[in-house]
């Protein structure tokens, strides 16, 4: 199958790549041109790399002769970022996708598309836990906002010209190869401190709760849902278990063997007390589950982290 891979230098986007080329499948890879000139595309063999601005209106048109599988996973904020310009947000991630839109329905064999929405935010503050996808819809930062508009608009996409699409809501990912220097991934950027016995910055009392989910049972998700023909439209692609960052440096204490340093500060106002999503709907339709536990996942990055 020919697959594009929006934002495939990312950090997810590598890791999908990288399953795509070993299933045997065709990758195109789309992002922007490496910050540093001295260095090259992620070392993933067999993968052809197109790089482009998502924002401009002509970068993406011309990639999708020949493809039947789009993975969008382009975003251009945070959620901690999105609110201090979402002028912004909107227009490189709503509009910037219905650009993507209207070229993907003017193909005479329009590819499906699936696009990676976010667990964490379009839910806003949860009504009850874990959370299914028939959950209200109110999210608290414009980086939700704009997650919610896309998949508003994928919907009105496939009522006017058929579009085939999934959406994949995802929990908190993580694993190796992810930015240690962004106010994502929890995870990676706890160990890398403990490891390092530097102090982590914990904002609030350390009992925000969430769903977190190893980067290779999301790509498992991503693989299934490509082929998927079943009517629903939306998943939730989480561990359907929480835990607390206090957890989480209990856990990463435990495996690391020594008692981890910790800074408190006042809580953010755009951090959600709890999410957990419920993964059954993926699990029914999909056949899809996680299977790398929380402290099997922490103990697989130690390598990584290690030659940091």
């Amino acid at each position: 199958m020919n697959c594009l891979v929006l934002g495939g230098a990312g950090f997810i986007g590598r890791h999908l790549c990288k399953t795509l080329e070993a299933e045997g499948h065709q990758v195109l890879a789309f992002d922007l041109p490496p910050e540093d000139p001295k260095r090259n595309w992620p070392p993933i063999k067999n993968i052809h790399w197109i790089a482009g601005d998502f924002t401009r209106a002509d970068s993406v048109k011309g990639l999708l002769d020949g493809v039947q599988v789009v993975y969008h996973l382009i975003g251009t904020t945070l959620p901690a970022s999105s609110n201090q310009n979402m002028l912004y947000d909107l227009e490189s991630n709503v509009a910037a996708t219905l650009r993507l839109l209207d070229a993907i329905v003017a193909r005479p064999k329009p590819p499906r598309l699936i696009f990676i929405s976010s667990g964490g935010t379009v839910y806003g503050i949860p009504k009850e836990i874990p959370i299914r996808e028939d959950h209200p819809t109110d999210p608290i930062c414009a980086y939700g906002v704009g997650k919610l508009a896309i998949e508003k608009y994928l919907l009105v996409y496939n009522k006017l010209y058929s579009l085939d699409y999934c959406i994949l809501r995802l929990s908190n990912v993580y694993g190796p190869n992810q930015p240690l220097n962004r106010e994502q991934g929890v995870i990676p950027i706890f160990l890398h401190r403990a490891f390092h016995n530097l102090p982590l910055e914990i904002w609030g009392d350390g009992s925000v709760v969430r769903d977190y989910l190893y980067v290779e049972d999301l790509c498992e998700a991503l693989i299934s849902v490509k082929e998927y023909s079943g009517e629903e439209r939306i998943f939730n692609i989480g561990s359907g278990q929480g835990y607390s960052l206090n957890d989480l440096i209990e856990i990463i204490g435990r495996i690391l063997g020594y008692h981890v340093k910790c800074n408190y500060f006042p809580g953010r106002p755009y951090d959600v007390p709890q999410n957990v999503l419920n993964p059954a709907r993926a699990s029914r339709e999909l056949n899809w589950g996680p299977q790398i536990r929380i402290d099997e996942g922490i103990e697989r990055l130690l390598p990584w982290i290690r030659k940091l």
